[in-house]
């Protein structure tokens, strides 16, 4: 069994929930268009000023988000 990814980007500042969400949207077209499998897309409130969007792959197509898309951050699921 592969190890789960989540890959994170992080926005921030009085508008970075709707970015966020906006973001999540593009990914999901991403994994569409490209015919990449995933868990889960979405995004997280952190706080006023702080959200991140995710999208949770297994090990070996992490690759292929990561050099497309550059994430700020990964880490184990």
């Amino acid at each position: 069994m592969s190890r789960k990814i989540k890959l994170i980007w992080d926005f921030k500042g009085p508008v970075c929930h709707k970015t966020a969400e906006h973001h999540a949207i593009h990914l999901k077209e991403f994994a569409q268009m490209e015919n990449l499998p995933f868990y889960d897309i979405g995004f997280i409130e952190i706080s006023e000023m702080h959200a991140i969007t995710f999208v949770i792959v297994d090990n070996p197509n992490m690759k292929t988000y990561r050099d497309t898309l550059k994430p700020h951050r990964g880490e184990l699921v």
